[in-house]
């Protein structure tokens, strides 16, 4: 999100707090959500993607909301007035081509709207055959979380995205040799994909409480946390929404703080810091070996004031309107090891990880009674931790950067265990020096793990390696 889309964010949420309770709180959430899918959604060069990409979040939102109600749960007032809600707010983005001369929602102008009818058609069909066979086939919520880790393969990998782009441009007659991977950026799928698996594997599991197609809608496309995050519940949104919530002085003042902070890290600190810290330009224009630490070290406080400055954002706006979103940090550069770091950066996607990944997995692998203690807690987290490098993305040096984290993981389990039974813990003065060793260390271990992370090749990331030690 930049200023102007904050700003108007911000506004809204103060007259949604203000002015609205109950069920209106609910459904004008909604609409302000559904906009912010295509508001939000930055330029492509696509003709039209930049309005088809959004309708797909919400079409994909659709399906999994059917296919996780009980049947017939669509044809309730409230759940038809969701229906309504969302298909009339798309068909008036649509209908501003027809409206106004230059396009103010989306970038570009939306497509005719017999196309748009044909869309709902197909959207309509493909619901409602996948809802059919979900309460036939056990196997339909794997099918469609298949087809959600799908997308996220084909948008993380670059190869893949450059194909799809290049296969997008054949098919609406554009020229094929300006493809790029970047030409399909889908806005926040990231976290919209995670927030639908979770749903999905929650309703496997029978632990998901039913929720409206409002307050389902909401959840997955909320508009402060739709590009960025945090990666919230669904049961513990929903109570949320279903509170009597009234805006009052210290909400907005509370509210307003949080706001000002992140905007200060996100927009002062993160943006000033951006200006010197390592990326592919600097990594081989850099010649000696205290200017490379500084670009480290400039980029490691840089990704995370800019990261959690748009999270301090989100959890201002959310506050207005009575949403109170998962913190999802917590002074991460001050702990003592890298169980803790890991347990304060980016705390709901770690969460949402271990719960529906390291979790299983463990359980899973303890089956395999030949393997050692020790191997199996190697593999859980170099597993775990290569997964979230890709989600990332799925190069060779997110994949390392997962490595990196899997193996430090480790090491650090062992040590723990052996200093608890090599050291005296009573000595305040060992406790003191193994505490700030500690942070020195996982700042350290961190901000070395960020040079996979911030450049692009392998070859690059060892050339800065070589760097930073003196080579």
């Amino acid at each position: 999100m930049g200023l102007t889309q904050i700003s108007a964010s911000i506004l809204a949420a103060l007259l949604v707090g203000a002015l609205t309770r109950g069920a209106p709180r609910t459904y004008l959430l909604l609409v302000l959500s559904v906009l912010a899918v295509y508001w939000f959604q930055p330029a492509i060069p696509l003709r039209s993607f930049d309005f088809w990409i959004p309708s797909l979040s919400i079409a994909l939102a659709l399906l999994t909301w059917f296919v996780t109600s009980q049947a017939g749960a669509w044809r309730s007032r409230q759940n038809l007035m969701g229906l309504f809600v969302i298909a009339g707010v798309v068909t008036l983005i649509d209908l501003t081509r027809y409206i106004f001369p230059d396009p103010f929602i989306t970038t570009t102008t939306p497509p005719r709207f017999i196309i748009v009818l044909g869309f709902f058609a197909l959207t309509v069909i493909a619901v409602s055959a996948v809802t059919i066979f979900s309460r036939r086939l056990a196997l339909t919520l794997s099918f469609v979380i298949l087809l959600l880790l799908g997308i996220l393969l084909l948008l993380k990998s670059p190869i893949l995205s450059y194909q799809l782009s290049v296969f997008l441009r054949t098919l609406t007659n554009r020229p094929t040799d300006t493809a790029s991977a970047l030409d399909v950026r889908w806005l926040g799928f990231s976290y919209i994909a995670f927030r639908l698996i979770h749903i999905l594997r929650d309703n496997q599991l029978g632990r998901l409480p039913e929720l409206s197609l409002p307050e389902f809608a909401t959840y997955v496309v909320f508009f402060p946390s739709l590009s960025a995050g945090p990666i919230d519940r669904a049961e513990r949104f929903s109570g949320d929404l279903k509170k009597n919530f009234a805006l009052t002085q210290d909400e907005t003042l509370s509210a307003g703080q949080r706001i000002v902070i992140g905007l200060f890290k996100k927009f002062v600190i993160a943006d000033i810091l951006a200006l010197i810290a390592l990326n592919d330009a600097l990594a081989v224009q850099v010649r000696t070996t205290g200017w490379m630490w500084i670009h480290l070290y400039a980029y490691a406080f840089q990704i995370y004031f800019d990261f959690s400055g748009y999270t301090d954002i989100a959890i201002g706006i959310a506050q207005l309107v009575g949403i109170k979103l998962p913190e999802n940090f917590a002074s991460p550069y001050t702990k003592p090891n890298l169980t803790q770091f890991w347990n304060s950066w980016h705390i709901t996607l770690t969460q949402w990880i271990r719960a529906y990944f390291f979790n299983p997995f463990n359980r899973w692998i303890r089956g395999y009674k030949s393997l050692p203690a020790w191997a199996m807690l190697l593999l859980g987290q170099l597993a775990t931790m290569s997964l979230i490098g890709l989600w990332h993305g799925i190069t060779v040096n997110f994949i390392l950067w997962g490595a990196w984290h899997g193996l430090g993981l480790f090491l650090q389990n062992r040590w723990s265990d052996f200093s608890m039974r090599r050291f005296n813990t009573n000595n305040a003065r060992l406790q003191s020096a193994l505490q700030v060793g500690g942070i020195l260390l996982t700042f350290h271990f961190v901000a070395l793990g960020w040079v996979f992370f911030a450049l692009g090749e392998p070859s690059l990331s060892w050339h800065v390696f070589l760097r930073l030690f003196g080579s």
